[in-house]
């Protein structure tokens, strides 16, 4: 646990050594004026950046997927990698005024791939997964606490996603693999087992977004 706790807090000293931005004074004035006339504090305005990112990522997975069993059923595997192709990141992209990514060093889609600001908790989790400890979802704040990061691992569940990321030759079959080349050339999302990290959920959600939730 001292082991985690250290690396943790080797995250947030990193992602806090970022270049300063300038914060927008009608921004800063906004924020501050509803926390005012609500009486809010802080720990509140995180707790409920938290729960809406809970709510935000597991409303995503769940249609993610569900778009994804349905391609399945109308056209088969390779008909489903055609339609993440063309709609995965329309069908995870922002809401609300909120960014959501998923990311990944094993990335199929080369912009999914982890940004400065993500690298590091990624590593985190990265980190827990190899030394069997859990990932909690996680808040930053970015760009001067005008924005909170929400992060949550992401478990490679195993079942019917083998046929796309597991072992080649054996889990996915030579007709997914030749449409898998073809489509992501770059791809690194292969040789998966259940159980492992796949990514994460990468949220960014503004404070006056959140503050006007309370």
């Amino acid at each position: 646990m001292k082991n985690r706790s250290t690396f943790i807090l080797l995250t947030a000293l990193i992602i806090s050594c970022g270049p300063r931005e300038r914060v927008s004074k009608e921004v800063f004035d906004e924020v501050n004026k509803n926390m005012e006339v609500k009486r809010l504090t802080e720990s509140e305005i995180i707790q409920e950046a938290m729960i809406w990112g809970d709510s935000i990522s597991a409303s995503a997975q769940k249609k993610l997927i569900s778009n994804l069993q349905k391609a399945i059923e109308e056209g088969g595997i390779v008909h489903a990698i055609e339609f993440c192709n063309e709609n995965a990141n329309q069908l995870t992209n922002n809401l609300e005024g909120i960014l959501i990514r998923r990311v990944s060093t094993k990335n199929r889609n080369p912009t999914n791939f982890p940004d400065s600001q993500e690298s590091p908790i990624l590593d985190a989790y990265t980190y827990n997964s190899e030394n069997n400890l859990e990932s909690e979802p996680n808040i930053q704040k970015i760009e001067n606490g005008e924005v909170y990061l929400y992060t949550k691992a992401i478990i490679f569940p195993g079942g019917i996603c083998l046929n796309c990321h597991g072992e080649p030759g054996s889990e996915i079959s030579d007709p997914v693999l030749k449409a898998l080349d073809e489509l992501y050339p770059l791809d690194k999302a292969k040789g998966y087992k259940a159980g492992e990290l796949r990514g994460m959920w990468s949220l960014r959600i503004p404070k006056k977004k959140v503050v006007n939730r309370l």
